[in-house]
């Protein structure tokens, strides 16, 4: 019987995968999507263990790195994304014994909408619950075809499900509305993609609710009222209906507001549930772990004093590094310097950097400290949130002489 296994390559964490090994490596990857098949065949540029740019012992790393955070005043702990569950709670640990800042990806990207959904400000549901029920699924500014390869076949559009026995076209309806005609628009069709212009989304959504009302919508940006109407009349016969938001919708928005009274209307005649296309495979994992903890989901700052949780717009990375209020820098599974703004990035690479991650990055040729660590999902098992919010356990596929980052970060919080 074959053993199955979950890819860490995205947050869908589909955990159908078929791997075939060779000399403790992965050689053969089955169903899982190019993305999947990159992730678990390994780094490419895998990451050594240095301080100051010379090879090192890993113990000898770790002290150095507990000497970093435990003699600044305001360290920063962020990444976690592709990290498990249990390093990043090890993380947390570790930011309350130092007084840091702890943040991640969330907060300049899904983080608000997770929130509203933690806080039970939004209707959610499972992926499977859409494989099995939903036959109006939305797309908004989300182009799963290239972001979650799988997304439409294993989950949204394409299965059979319990109550889907047809699947696409005569089951499901997809919808797709952004700015441009994207590789899942095609697969919607022409009379199913609605493209509107940049920051259009909020006005979109109003013209939407007060077709939901009953009213003919009213519009600056030029809408086809007619088409407006005629989607509201679909999203109104849903049975159970989806949407799956992506970033092209979170930067549209300066609040949230206007997606808060779209899913409230659209309860009132329907059934409608939203799902965060998240993109790392445990980015949610850590904003679960986060409010837990403190209430929060990210951008906060320990008190060194108390340990108690600060919360605030300032505590985020980038403000974090912008004000140059913090002194020191831990980086676990990310490359901040190759996706923050320049003017942050700058003095981030400034200040002592320790990274821990198991491939090379320019971060880590611009850090004192790098630890490889294992690779999750391949090389260290766990657990893990997938993008529905659903707890997924991982297992190891592959051994390696590199600790878990759950390990290093364990030890570096003893060391302090």
């Amino acid at each position: 019987m074959s053993e199955y296994y979950v890819c860490t390559g995205c947050a869908l964490l589909c955990d159908d995968i078929e791997v075939e090994t060779e000399d403790n490596k992965v050689i053969k990857v089955h169903a899982a999507c190019r993305k999947g098949v990159a992730r678990m065949k390994g780094c490419s540029d895998s990451m050594e263990c240095t301080i100051d740019g010379e090879k090192a012992e890993v113990g000898d790393a770790i002290q150095k790195a507990a000497g970093i955070l435990g003699n600044a005043e305001n360290p920063l702990i962020f990444g976690h994304g592709n990290s498990s569950s249990e390093a990043q709670k090890r993380s947390i640990d570790l930011a309350k014994r130092t007084g840091a800042y702890i943040d991640d990806t969330s907060s300049f990207c899904q983080g608000p909408i997770i929130e509203a959904i933690l806080q039970d400000r939004i209707k959610t549901c499972t992926l499977d619950d859409v494989r099995h029920k939903a036959d109006v699924i939305i797309f908004w500014g989300a182009d799963p075809s290239n972001s979650h390869p799988r997304h439409l076949s294993r989950y949204s559009y394409f299965p059979r499900g319990k109550e889907r026995q047809r699947g696409w076209e005569e089951d499901r309806t997809a919808i797709t509305i952004d700015i441009r005609k994207s590789d899942t628009a095609v697969i919607s069709g022409d009379t199913r993609f609605y493209q509107i212009p940049m920051a259009g989304d909020a006005e979109f959504m109003e013209a939407l609710v007060s077709a939901l009302s009953g009213k003919v919508p009213k519009t600056s940006y030029g809408f086809d009222v007619k088409r407006i109407l005629e989607l509201s009349n679909v999203l109104k016969k849903a049975k159970f209906g989806v949407i799956c938001v992506g970033l092209g919708l979170i930067y549209s928005l300066e609040e949230l507001e206007p997606l808060f009274t779209l899913m409230d209307k659209l309860n009132e005649v329907s059934d409608f549930n939203l799902i965060p296309m998240v993109g790392q495979y445990n980015m949610r994992g850590f904003d679960h772990n986060l409010f837990e903890e403190t209430g929060y989901i990210n951008r906060v700052k320990f008190n060194p004093e108390t340990g108690e949780a600060e919360h605030g717009a300032e505590h985020s990375v980038v403000e974090a590094l912008r004000s140059k209020a913090v002194d020191a820098a831990l980086i676990i599974g990310s490359d901040p310097l190759s996706s923050l703004p320049l003017s942050v990035a700058r003095y981030l690479a400034e200040i002592p950097l320790i990274t821990i991650d198991p491939c090379r990055n320019l971060t880590a040729t611009k850090s004192t400290v790098t630890i490889p660590c294992a690779l999750g999902g391949v090389e260290a098992g766990g657990t893990a949130i997938r993008m529905d919010g659903v707890e997924i356990e991982m297992k190891k596929i592959i051994d390696t002489d590199n600790l878990s980052d759950e390990e290093i970060l364990t030890r570096i919080t003893e060391a302090i």
